[in-house]
């Protein structure tokens, strides 16, 4: 197996897609529903990339990606921002909290790829 993925979403749907689309690729992926449980399974785990959701229960995505990012231990995790939000507003929150990639949801998987792929060789 390739790089390990950690895939953060709560529609159950939308992760298994995104899933199988990546292991398609090579790469190894883990699921989780939250942000509570992402930040959980993050030391154990030791993804090389998140995948987040920004509109989650418990912890939102932006969180979550801020908490990875002020950790020195693991701040150098590459953290892409998959979401339906397109407004300019929560693009900035992403920004600001440090998120590598913003990908809009609906999307074309070829672009998520090219997007994991910019981090992951």
């Amino acid at each position: 197996m390739g790089n390990k993925i950690l895939l953060v979403d709560d529609e159950p749907k939308l992760l298994l897609l995104v899933k199988s689309r990546l292991e398609a690729s090579g790469y190894e992926v883990i699921t989780a529903a939250d942000g509570e449980e992402a930040l959980a399974m993050i030391p154990s785990e030791k993804p090389d990339l998140l995948v987040l959701d920004i509109m989650m229960p418990k912890i939102d995505g932006l969180q979550v990606c801020t908490q990875v990012k002020n950790d020195p231990g693991l701040k150098q995790i590459p953290i892409i921002i998959l979401t339906a939000k397109s407004q300019r507003e929560a693009m900035i929150e992403a920004k600001k909290s440090r998120a590598n990639s913003y990908v809009v949801k609906p999307f074309r998987p070829e672009v998520l790829l090219a997007e994991v792929k910019k981090y992951l060789l």
